[in-house]
């Protein structure tokens, strides 16, 4: 038996010809159909060079157990879940490795109804049957073809989402950074010119390219988000709109170039989608919190904490029917989309709150970005990320009101809070920190923070 590292606490990423190559994708496909004793998959892939091989990799495996493959070819990882649903597949798998480097790649998987696969025993389940290796003769049966119609039908429950005699003109700029999002964006555009709706879009970085020439997309770090700041200067938008690889997150500027942080986006959302069905739960992760806590109670809802990561805000989106959950670094969830986070719903309906308000997006976020200001995700590589965590809270630990450890640690005082967490994804420890009004606090906590582990 051989370990693989590969795997992660909900997905696979991992470094090619090292973690991962396409041996272990084909054990992988086959362990995917063995777990969920599945018939019938829903198979797609992002634009890194290695995504061919690797998908072909895992439908020969997914074939060898008998299966048939509905190949969805270039997409993104939200239209891999549309159609896993749409399909009535027993599952979905994506090749991808999102904003991770050059030399990395991997999966993203669900089984039936796009639900995630559990971390304790679905992923546990395939894990183990792809390190074992032990599967036997072929089974007969197995095809791959084309998903058809999948697109028409995912671009129309995006549609969904957005009154389009809401829309008034405005010009969007949009990044798809050399990633999956270009087509996919484009089958909707056309979709919205077919309605009349009154939006003129200026692209950039537009064509799918696994080299990357303009780097790898991951709007989330500063260092990559003057870019597209510049550009909307330039072309006078009223709005940007930025998307990881796989478009699964999605970033927005305001017109003026300002990059708007995640969780003031959750906030606004949140705050519609109350507008629409009052008294409706909404589920947050655990980093930046009392914007939306707040928004959420001024509605009527009800805020609903869960860890950090895709596959624990669907499963609490699941558990408690909850209409829209949102991650501070841009996932966004819907009930009406199984679910599941997509990053072409969230500007729609960005885009049509501004058409209902008559406001700006600055003007739309100004105030809570001032009532809750926040430092953004700041990490760190340490050698002893956990001797770290524990100095802080020896430090912090008894001048806290209170404390949360349901992803990391946070520690809330009179007037701002912390959250300390390693990354589930990568070799970092993240820290994010809040206050009530006052945007010096939150520089002093970070300065406080940093002197304590040491960064």
């Amino acid at each position: 038996m051989t370990s693989l590292s590969c795997f992660t606490a909900y997905d696979i990423r991992g470094r090619l010809g090292h973690d991962l190559d396409e041996g272990i994708a084909g054990r992988i496909g086959r362990a995917f159909a063995r777990g969920l004793e599945a018939r019938r998959v829903v198979l797609g892939r992002d634009c890194r060079a290695s995504s061919v091989a690797l998908s072909d990799a895992v439908a020969e495996g997914l074939m060898r157990e008998g299966v048939e493959v509905l190949d969805l070819g270039l997409c993104g990882t939200e239209e891999m879940y549309f159609a896993t649903t749409h399909f009535e597949a027993d599952g979905g798998i994506e090749v991808t490795a999102s904003h991770n480097p050059m030399d990395y790649n991997g999966m993203k998987m669900v089984r039936q109804g796009s639900a995630p696969l559990d971390p304790a025993t679905g992923m546990a389940q395939v894990r183990a049957l792809a390190e074992a290796d032990d599967f036997g003769a072929s089974r007969p049966g197995g095809v791959r073809a084309p998903a058809v119609g999948a697109r028409e039908a995912y671009v129309a429950r995006v549609m969904s989402f957005v009154d389009v005699a809401a829309l008034r003109p405005l010009t969007v700029l949009v990044n798809a950074g050399n990633g999956a999002a270009g087509p996919t964006f484009d089958a909707i555009a056309e979709a919205l010119a077919a309605t009349g709706a009154p939006l003129s879009f200026v692209r950039m970085h537009h064509e799918p390219d696994g080299s990357f020439p303009n780097g790898i997309p991951n709007p989330l770090l500063p260092e990559n988000q003057p870019a597209t700041a510049e550009a909307v200067r330039a072309a006078g938008a009223d709005i940007g709109i930025a998307w990881d690889g796989d478009f699964d997150r999605c970033f927005f500027f305001d017109a003026a170039g300002r990059f708007i942080p995640g969780e003031y986006v959750v906030g606004l959302l949140a705050e519609a989608f109350l507008a629409k069905e009052p008294g409706a739960s909404i589920v947050h992760d655990p980093r930046i919190i009392w914007n939306t806590q707040d928004v959420v109670a001024a509605a009527g809802g009800r805020a609903v904490q869960t860890r950090t990561g895709h596959a624990f805000l669907k499963h609490a989106m699941r558990d408690t029917g909850a209409i829209y959950g949102g991650e501070m670094s841009a996932h966004h969830y819907f009930r009406d989309f199984m679910a599941c986070d997509s990053g072409m719903i969230p500007w729609l309906l960005i885009v049509e709150l501004m058409g209902r308000s008559g406001a700006a997006l600055a003007e739309l976020v100004e105030a809570r970005m001032a009532a809750f200001p926040s430092s953004g995700e700041i990490n760190f590589r340490l050698p002893d990320p956990g001797a770290a965590v524990d100095r802080v809270i020896a430090a912090l630990g008894p001048e806290a009101v209170a404390r949360d450890d349901t992803d990391g640690v946070g520690l809330s005082f009179a007037d701002w809070r912390f959250n300390l967490r390693r990354s589930n994804t990568e070799p970092l420890l993240r820290l994010n920190v809040e206050a009530r009004g006052d945007a010096a606090r939150v520089a002093e906590g970070v300065e406080r923070i940093k002197a304590l582990i040491g960064a």
